[in-house]
């Protein structure tokens, strides 16, 4: 349906807001009036926070979890278990994870996961970086959290293959691990009390948290 709006200015704004995901044209109309009967600080304030996320945020250079330091929270916490390794999708997979209060481990984002129709490859997504940090030792559990969807099953099996050639690697060259030869990591999936093709992000969380806590290992 088309709106014709008696000013530019509140044109642009409603086409600007309906560009965010889940927001419709009426939805973003609804929102812009409402900020315009609000006080002037009300706005200042919104828009403010939002340049100021754009501009300053930062991504943990170990997870790359959303942070406002170069070392996010969660991997400069003394206290949470630097063996154990969950691998996510994006960040609101974090949050589902961490609200049920039951994994306290760390994490790694991937970014997204292998999509070849929509053009994502593994050079896309953060796998190398996984690599390299479980082939720096001291991981003993690598639990793959992806949702349970083709992409996250062919991502997956991608990891898992990625991983065993390391091992395969160390094995062979003799130098890196001398000392003491690298050992591939017990590798486990989440259970499949998540639904087949539910988003993680949108599993409730005592589905979630049993999920985790029933998680078993991982076969090709």
């Amino acid at each position: 349906m088309t709106q014709n709006f008696s000013s530019h200015l509140l044109q642009r704004a409603v086409d600007e807001v309906s560009c965010l995901p889940g927001i419709g044209r009426k939805t973003a109309l609804r929102l812009v009036l409402h900020l315009l009967r609000q006080d002037a600080r009300v706005t200042s304030t919104l828009t403010e926070a939002l340049s100021v996320l754009r501009n300053e945020v930062k991504y943990c250079r170990m997870c790359h979890n959303i942070s406002d330091t170069d070392i996010c929270e969660i991997c400069a916490n003394p206290k949470r278990d630097a063996s154990t390794l969950c691998v996510v999708e994006n960040i609101q997979d974090v949050m589902a994870i961490e609200s049920t209060g039951l994994y306290r481990g760390l994490y790694h984002v991937l970014g997204g996961v292998i999509s070849p129709m929509d053009g994502i490859g593994p050079s896309n997504l953060h796998i190398q970086s996984l690599v390299e940090r479980v082939a720096a030792g001291g991981v003993r559990e690598i639990i793959l959290a992806l949702s349970p969807t083709m992409e996250g099953d062919t991502t997956n099996y991608f990891i898992y293959r990625r991983l065993c050639q390391l091992s395969q690697t160390s094995d062979t060259s003799g130098t890196e691990h001398e000392d003491t030869p690298f050992s591939l990591p017990r590798i486990t999936v989440i259970a499949r009390g998540v639904a087949q093709n539910d988003e993680l992000q949108h599993t409730d969380e005592a589905t979630l948290g049993r999920a985790l806590a029933g998680r078993i290992p991982f076969n090709v």
